[in-house]
């Protein structure tokens, strides 16, 4: 990803997608329910009251709980 995705990098309701000629966007789950979050914010987020932060191990594989 060329630009750092911020906080949605960490947080459990992004999700990359990545387009059929291969661009990689940040999808926000949280759109689905709620109309306040971009479907595919500008990032770098730096600031979201939705924010939860992912697991450790969902971030990196190599960290052990």
């Amino acid at each position: 990803m060329s630009d750092p995705p911020g906080l949605c990098g960490l947080c459990s309701h992004a999700r990359e997608i990545v387009s059929g000629r291969g661009s990689l966007f940040v999808l926000c789950d949280r759109s689905r329910e709620d109309s306040r979050y971009p479907r595919y914010p500008r990032l770098p987020v730096l600031r979201c009251p939705g924010f939860e932060p992912s697991p450790p191990e969902a971030i990196d594989p190599d960290v052990t709980a």
